[in-house]
C-alpha cells in the first residue's frame, strides 16, 4: 500500500484545480495587461479569480495581491509594515519562536537594519496566548506577525483574540495562514486580521502561486520592481493559469470544509491515539487547538531520517518537519522552541493528512510505524544505553 501523508509539505492538485487551469494554458493565453480582446479576456479571468479568493477570506477583491506563494507574501507584508513603522519612529516587531523561516529570516534581515525583534515563548502548551501579545505590545511596536497554524506541529493559534488585541492597540497584525487556508474557517474582517499570506499548493492548488491579503488603507512596499501589475504592488506578468487554478481549488476547499475536515480530524485522532501507545514517545503541538490533519511525534532513541527512509520503503510518505529545511542536519527550530532537547528533536515524525486519505491508509500507518520504531531502536546504541540505565529516559 502507498500512503501519502505529507500534505503539509504539498498536496496533490485536485481535478477541480486542473480543469480550471487548462483553458488558460492553451486558449485564454493573453497577457492581462494587453488592451486587445485576447488580453482583456485574460484580465477578466484574473479579476474573477481575485473575487473568488476575496470571498473565501471575507474581504474585498482590491485587497488581494497575487504572489508566487506564501514566502513572497510573508516577505512583502512584514517588510511593508516595517518600512511604514520606521517612518513613524516605530521599529519594534512581535512574532513567535516557531514561525516559518519565511517570517523568521525576514525578521533577521530587519534586525540587522536596526529593528528590535521580540519572539514570544511557545513552550507552554506548544502555543501562545493573546495575553502574551498584549503584554509585549509597546508604543513603538509597528507589527505583530503570528502564524495562523504551525506547519510542523499543527498548533492553531488564537488568531481572533490576537487580532482584537492588535486592533485595540492600533498595531498592524499579519498572519502566515499558509497551513490554515482551506482547512479552517477564516474571515479576516471578523478576526481583525490586517494582512494574511496563503499558498495554493497547500489546498490542492498548483505550486508557485499564492496571495497576500492587505487591508485597504495599509501601504504595501514593492519587493519585486518592474511593471505596474497588481495595482503597481507586485511586478511581473500574472500567472493567469496558476491564479485561476488556485482560486478554483480554494473555493472548492472552503465550500467543503464542514464535511471534509471532521473526517480528517477523526483520522488524525486515531493516529494520535495509536502512536501514543509506543513507549517513550510524545505528541508535539497543542493537543486541543490543532490542525485537522496534523500528527507530530517524537520517539526517543532513534533518528528521524532513518525513520523516514524505512517508512518510505514500507509505502508511507512522511516528514520530520518542514520540507523547506529538509536538507538541514540541525533539529527543527520548532521542536527546540517548544522545549524538546536535541536528542529527542532528532527523532521526530510528522504525518499530515488530507481529505484524500482513507481509514485503510491510517490502519497501514498504525501498523508500520511501531514496527519501524522498534526495528530502529533494536539497532540503536543510544536505546541500548537507555534500557541498561547508562542514560536516563527523557520521554
Amino acid at each position: 500500500m502507498y500512503v501519502y501523508a505529507d500534505n503539509a509539505a504539498t498536496t496533490a492538485m485536485s481535478q477541480v484545480a486542473i480543469d480550471a487551469m487548462i483553458p488558460y494554458m492553451n486558449k485564454v493565453y493573453g497577457n492581462p495587461s494587453s488592451l486587445h480582446s485576447v488580453g482583456q479576456e485574460a484580465k477578466e479571468a484574473l479579476e474573477a479569480a481575485r473575487e473568488t479568493v476575496a470571498k473565501c477570506l471575507g474581504c474585498e477583491p482590491r485587497e488581494i495581491t497575487f504572489t508566487s506563494g506564501g514566502s513572497e507574501a510573508d516577505n512583502q507584508a512584514i517588510i511593508s509594515a516595517a518600512r511604514f513603522g520606521a517612518r513613524k519612529g516605530k521599529k519594534h516587531i512581535i512574532s513567535t519562536a516557531f514561525e516559518h523561516h519565511a517570517v523568521l529570516h525576514t525578521l533577521n534581515k530587519l534586525e540587522k537594519e536596526g529593528f528590535e525583534i521580540q519572539l514570544l515563548d511557545v513552550s507552554k502548551g506548544h502555543n501562545i496566548t493573546a495575553q502574551q501579545v498584549k503584554d509585549a505590545i509597546r508604543e513603538d511596536t509597528c507589527l505583530v506577525t503570528v502564524m495562523y497554524a504551525n506547519n510542523e506541529i499543527g498548533s492553531v493559534l488564537p488568531i481572533a483574540e490576537i487580532g482584537a488585541v492588535c486592533k485595540e492597540a492600533k498595531v498592524p497584525f499579519h498572519t502566515d495562514a499558509v497551513q490554515a487556508v482551506g482547512h479552517l474557517h477564516i474571515n479576516v474582517k471578523e478576526q481583525n486580521i490586517d494582512m494574511l499570506s496563503l499558498s495554493g499548493h497547500k489546498f490542492h492548488g498548483p505550486k508557485g502561486v499564492g496571495a497576500l491579503y492587505c487591508r485597504r488603507g495599509l501601504p504595501l512596499v514593492n519587493v519585486i520592481e518592474g511593471g505596474a501589475q497588481e495595482r503597481g504592488k507586485r511586478a511581473g506578468t500574472e500567472n493567469i493559469a496558476g491564479i485561476c487554478s488556485m482560486a478554483a481549488a480554494m473555493k472548492d476547499a472552503c465550500d467543503h470544509i464542514d464535511e471534509n475536515m471532521p473526517r480528517v480530524a477523526a483520522m488524525r485522532d486515531r493516529l494520535i491515539e495509536g502512536l501514543s501507545q509506543i513507549p517513550h514517545s510524545a505528541l508535539n503541538g497543542d493537543s486541543v487547538n490543532r490542525l485537522p490533519g496534523n500528527v507530530n511525534f517524537c520517539f526517543e532513541g532513534i533518528e528521524g531520517e532513518s525513520l523516514l527512509l524505512l517508512l518510505d520503503m514500507k509505502g508511507v510518505c512522511a516528514s520530520s518537519g518542514s520540507a523547506c529545511t529538509s536538507g538541514s542536519l540541525d533539529p527543527s527550530h520548532v521542536l527546540l522552541a517548544i522545549g524538546r532537547v536535541h536528542d529527542v528533536a532528532h527523532g521526530s515524525l510528522r504525518l499530515s493528512l488530507s481529505e484524500y486519505n482513507t481509514e485503510e491508509e491510517v490502519d497501514h500507518i498504525l501498523k508500520v510505524v511501531p514496527e519501524v520504531v522498534a526495528y530502529l531502536r533494536n539497532m540503536s546504541p543510544v536505546w541500548r544505553d537507555l534500557q541498561t540505565g547508562k542514560r536516563q529516559y527523557i520521554l
